[in-house]
């Protein structure tokens, strides 16, 4: 097998990191797989320190990427509802595998950072 020379295209993973390891589309996916379909102010609600233009942004993203479907309600005034896809939902072994590794490891991995920082 031969090696690109541009590590993005070395790394098999690299663009499954890209679209689901971004800042917000984590935390996103997880409150749409925990709690169903939610409107925009619901899902505000729960991702306390993102803001109204970032959540936009990022659930567009995710519409693109089939990972998220909107449904919007022509009633007065409109409703726009959003909920995780079955491709977004197939995600969902992986978190549950990134969870038992958080639980196993990041004390670890805090305790790294301290040893590195105290002899720097």
């Amino acid at each position: 097998m031969e090696r690109s020379a541009n590590p993005e295209l070395a790394c098999p993973v690299a663009p499954v990191v890209d679209i689901v390891f971004s800042r917000w589309t984590t935390p996103i996916l997880w409150a749409l797989h925990e709690h169903g379909r939610q409107r925009f102010v619901e899902l505000e609600r729960r991702l306390t320190s993102i803001t109204p233009k970032v959540l936009t942004q990022r659930l567009r993203q995710l519409e693109r990427d089939g990972l998220v479907a909107r449904t919007y309600h022509a009633e007065v005034p409109p409703r726009v509802e959003y909920e995780i896809t079955e491709l977004g939902a197939s995600l969902g072994p992986l978190f549950a595998h990134l969870a038992t590794w958080a639980d196993a490891h990041l004390d670890k991995v805090e305790q790294a950072r301290h040893a590195y920082d105290a002899a720097r």
